[in-house]
């Protein structure tokens, strides 16, 4: 928590920085810019982890703040596993897999880790199933002593 926070405290000072320079806000899918038009502007729609520099929306030409690039992140999350001593190649998607599958070990249900995921599909799911050691969350009786 101290570290979101922390980073929440971040994105308002950059926030404010930016809107001081009059820059366009943050960068949003046309519908939704279109739907909430002042939206772009606010704090609450800065994305929590933003580019560290500005970009020019092509569509409108503005000068916007992007979410910072997924490499970013892949990065980050290598780096974390090399100082952990992690051996094996970790990536975002490992780590939604493994979210997924321990979601269903708990006894998440499927439709749940469907919504959670933002699969269309249920099917699509449904894959992470295979997986699991416990199938979806059941405990015997045993396993309880």
């Amino acid at each position: 928590m101290p570290r979101l926070e922390k980073q929440i405290a971040f994105v308002g000072r950059q926030h404010k920085e930016d809107e001081a320079a009059d820059f366009g806000g943050a960068s949003m899918k046309a519908s939704l810019a279109k739907k909430y038009r002042v939206a772009k502007k606010s704090l609450q729609w800065q994305y929590l982890f933003p580019a560290k520099s500005l970009a020019k929306d092509p569509r409108s030409g503005e000068m916007l703040r992007h979410h910072a690039h997924q490499n970013s992140y892949q990065y980050a999350i290598s780096e974390a596993a090399k100082r952990a001593g992690i051996v094996k190649k970790v990536t975002t998607h490992v780590l939604r897999h493994s979210f997924a599958t321990h979601m269903l070990e708990g006894g998440a249900d499927i439709r749940t880790l469907q919504e959670l995921l933002g699969h269309k599909s249920v099917e699509t799911t449904q894959i992470y199933t295979h997986v699991t050691k416990k199938p979806f969350g059941i405990v015997s009786p045993l396993d309880r002593l």
